[in-house]
């Protein structure tokens, strides 16, 4: 037994010294009085009572939260982008065990676009669904592609558990979004977690997400190291030392073959196997033997009593890593739904540019002929000059209003393929002009009328915010059973058996100075072995191993450090339950206020055609002027502008809504797999949608300046 490292019973049994006598029976009793002093121990020793609700059950330290539908976990679970599982060893012992040491491949990253959009490619123009856009998406875009990785990354940390020790640490699972696509907008809440880090007390507070501290994950005792190890030593070696006396000096080798293997259980306890093998000569002429074989071994196991005890201590970090895998597919999830929702936005923005191109054609279409009749009646004399330069100066100020639309869609046309393309070096595919195909109902959806708690209970299952930081506190409560398991002291019970042999040939070089040398030996490395393991020379005994920490304060401040933290997360949970309910809320009103807007704008459009029409055919009777008409026409262009940007509203709070429920996916048909893998099987469905009236395709290019019109002729 060891107290504070002094080994206070032993047992050691030699040839000359066998059987215990009195000595060995006092030992045994000093023993068995240990043994019933830790068995005495009360379980909840060095944990903390827990005040409020948890204190009723002290395994579960959990506040009494307000009740809320437990979010659904993300299925299919493990998702993977190929079939390789690198939650498992790439190589197995059996067969080649040297396959073990070769390094894994991992596959190179593709920088080309997918077949779909090749060909899509027709005749320099790319007609693009939003069915095919999100396809697209799914296949090519950046920031899925980096996301896809992290699943994997999980997996190494599983693989990384099941080695146990410190070195099985988790390294913790990346979930953050990935938004380095350019263009669109989206709704995403931080969902903070609880105790991160690697850890404890690798420097600094530490901060996390949403002000929580982030700094005691892994704490309490370190696990036992469950993958076995087997060291070896060969050494060689020869020394020639000079004789100062009768007794010394001489050359000697010595042969070393040591061989050490160490095992750890999930159990807390640890077993060493230490054999150690001598063949050394001496020309010195009081050694006994030349060559001398010596053979010895000591088997001993460890078994944690306290801290470090049970399965659960031992295998938490396997436990933890498992989470963090359920966490990465659940930030793939969220990566899904955030990047089709981003592409969608910026889909409805293409056709916003779009139709703004085409409307500001028909006002420059408009003005323009207005301003040729003008021009007409004033080489007859029947129009005044200054309302042709007012009709001139309208068509000029259309042309600009035009050239600033088209740098919009061309800009608009960029956005988009860089979000469903990788490589946009090809000419052809950069110079293609993009033709949206879709454009968006305004027929209700039944989640506008649907009762706002009903949408707000799907979006508390749904919603993978949720999912994540419910996973969390879950490892943050085996953080906080590592922490209390490592306030209870260090009590090892210790067994060891070990045994020693010595053989070999009686030195050559013996000097008969105190009577006869003896010849002959006593056989070889062969008879060494067989003296070690035949009991003949035993070395076994039991023990304890005792460390109390006067004060505990590193383990006091640790475990209250975690629970502090483990509140924050609680906190942090109920608020994001509380910030989902408002993003309902507020995302049915918004709906449907744009709705109404689209109905009013389009009432407001109508209007304005009728009113120019009207004034038309009173100027072309006599019964107006240019400046009423080009009024009429100015009102028309703003009723359009305003209906297309309240259809692109609308259309872009609707995927907002789908994604804040967190249903995208079931909407559009999104298989989950086939976003892990890249390889779009079933092209989704986007529901709620018309195809674009048939009509002139805008152009892209700004028109040329045309050259300044002549003076009007004087009167």
């Amino acid at each position: 037994m060891h107290l504070y490292g002094i080994r206070v019973f032993e047992q050691r049994e030699t040839p000359a010294r066998k059987g215990g006598g009195q000595a060995g029976k006092r030992l045994r009793a000093i023993a068995a009085v240990m043994l019933t002093l830790t068995a005495g121990v009360p379980p909840g020793f060095g944990q903390q009572a827990v005040q409020g609700a948890g204190a009723k059950n002290p395994e579960r330290q959990a506040s009494e939260l307000p009740g809320a539908p437990a979010p659904v976990l993300t299925q299919p679970l493990d998702l993977r982008s190929s079939a390789r599982d690198f939650s498992r060893p790439s190589h197995r012992l059996l067969g080649n065990p040297f396959n073990t040491f070769k390094p894994t491949t991992i596959p190179k990253a593709s920088f080309a676009n997918s077949v779909r959009l090749t060909d899509l490619v027709k005749e320099g123009k790319i007609y693009l669904s939003l069915s095919d856009a999100i396809a697209l998406a799914l296949e090519n875009n950046y920031d899925i592609a980096i996301a896809r990785y992290d699943l994997d990354i999980a997996d190494t940390d599983i693989l990384r558990t099941r080695v146990g020790g410190a070195a099985g640490a988790p390294l913790g699972a990346p979930s953050g979004l990935i938004t380095n696509t350019l263009g669109g907008s989206a709704s995403t809440l931080s969902t903070g977690g609880g105790p991160g880090g690697s850890t404890v007390g690798s420097g600094g507070a530490g901060s996390g997400s949403a002000g929580l501290s982030l700094t005691t994950a892994g704490a309490g005792p370190t696990p036992e190291a469950l993958e076995p190890s087997v060291t070896g030593n060969l050494n060689y070696d020869w020394a020639s030392a000079p004789s100062t006396n009768f007794f010394t000096g001489g050359t000697s080798t010595t042969d070393t073959y040591n061989v050490t293997y160490n095992q750890g259980f999930i159990t807390g306890a640890a077993f060493q196997f230490v054999w150690d093998n001598t063949r050394a000569t001496n020309t010195n002429a009081f050694a006994t033997f030349s060559p001398q074989f010596n053979s010895q071994f000591k088997a001993e196991v460890t078994q944690h009593l306290l801290q470090g005890a049970g399965i659960w201590v031992n295998k938490r970090f396997m436990y933890q890593a498992l989470n963090d895998r359920r966490i990465a597919d659940s930030g793939f999830r969220q990566q899904i739904l955030y990047t089709v929702n981003q592409v969608e936005s910026i889909y409805w923005g293409l056709v916003q540019a779009y139709e703004d191109v085409q409307s500001k054609e028909r006002a420059l279409a408009q003005s323009s002929q207005v301003a040729s009749d003008n021009r007409k009646q004033l080489e007859i004399g029947t129009m005044a000059p200054l309302d042709v330069l007012q009709a001139d100066q309208t068509v000029a100020s259309d042309k600009q209003g035009l050239i600033s639309a088209q740098l919009a869609l061309n800009y608009q046309q960029q956005i988009i393929k860089q979000a469903i393309a990788r490589n946009l070096n090809d000419p052809a595919l950069s110079a293609a002009a993009v033709i949206p195909t879709d454009r968006v109902s305004i027929e209700e959806i039944p989640e506008e009328k649907q009762p706002i708690e009903d949408l707000v209970k799907e979006a508390f299952q749904q919603r993978p915010e949720l999912e994540q930081a419910v996973l969390t506190l879950r490892n943050d409560e085996i953080t906080l059973k590592g922490a209390r398991n490592a306030l209870l002291p260090q009590v090892d019970i210790l067994a060891y058996l070990g045994g020693s042999g010595v053989a070999g040939t009686y030195n050559p070089a013996c000097e008969p100075v105190f009577g006869t040398c003896p010849t002959g030996g006593t056989g070889g490395f062969g008879s060494a072995l067989q003296n070690t393991y035949n009991n003949s020379s035993p070395d076994k005994g039991v023990g304890f191993n005792i460390t109390i920490p006067i004060g505990n304060k590193y383990a006091q401040s640790v475990q209250a450090r975690s629970l502090m933290e483990y509140r924050q997360a609680e906190l942090r949970l109920e608020q994001l339950y509380t910030q989902i309910r408002m993003q309902v809320v507020n995302q049915q009103f918004a709906l449907t206020n744009d709705r109404a807007l689209v109905l009013a704008s389009k009432a407001s459009r109508d209007y304005n055609q009728q009113s120019l029409e009207d004034e038309q055919k009173k100027l072309h009777l006599g019964a107006s002027t240019t400046a009423n008409v080009l009024t009429q026409q100015r009102s028309l262009a703003t009723a359009e502008d305003s209906l297309i940007a309240a259809e692109a509203a609308y259309a872009k709070d609707r995927a907002t809504f789908y994604q804040i429920l967190a249903t995208t996916m079931q909407h559009y048909g999104i298989n989950l797999n086939d976003a892990a893998t890249g390889n779009v099987g079933t092209t989704p469905t986007v529901p709620g949608l018309v195809p674009a009236q048939p009509g002139k395709e805008p152009t892209t290019v700004p028109p040329a300046t045309p050259p300044a019109s002549p003076p009007p002729p004087p009167q």
